[in-house]
């Protein structure tokens, strides 16, 4: 009989506690099925929502290979739109990713990070053809 346990505690621990990342919503009056949920603010704009969207699809259907040669397209609209607001977040995106610069993390994420930098971009008030820029990423992925 053995008295290590060790493995009865091994593997992840407790779950993080869940922090809302959105301020909730006033409660409704009439109750109804949004009573309670938080409200989601989404700065882009239906325009650019969608093409942001057509361009999720397109790499998704892009074997790896393929989304690897095609990663410096990606790249190139991923570091112009953070250039644009990268100069009013300052040292913090410069701590961050060096040079004001998102970091590469690979073809698996790329479009996340997109994601992340056009809300960036519109939250500035830094958006403009942007829906433009997506179409063209997007024909360049073809």
């Amino acid at each position: 009989m053995t008295t290590d346990r060790t493995h009865e505690t091994a593997g992840a621990g407790p779950p993080a506690p869940a922090v809302p990342s959105v301020r909730p919503a006033p409660p409704s009056r009439e109750g109804g099925a949004d009573a309670g949920r938080p409200a989601s603010v989404d700065v882009v704009p239906p325009a650019a929502r969608t093409e942001l969207d057509r361009v999720r699809q397109r790499w998704a259907q892009l074997p790896l290979a393929q989304a690897e040669q095609r990663m410096p397209l990606l790249r190139r609209v991923v570091d112009e739109l953070t250039a644009r607001w990268a100069d009013e977040a300052g040292s913090a995106v410069q701590a961050d990713a060096g040079q004001g610069r998102v970091r590469d993390l690979g073809p698996a994420v790329a479009v996340d990070q997109l994601t992340v930098v056009v809300w960036d971009a519109y939250a500035t008030g830094r958006g403009h053809g942007i829906p433009q820029l997506l179409t063209e990423l997007r024909r360049d992925l073809a």
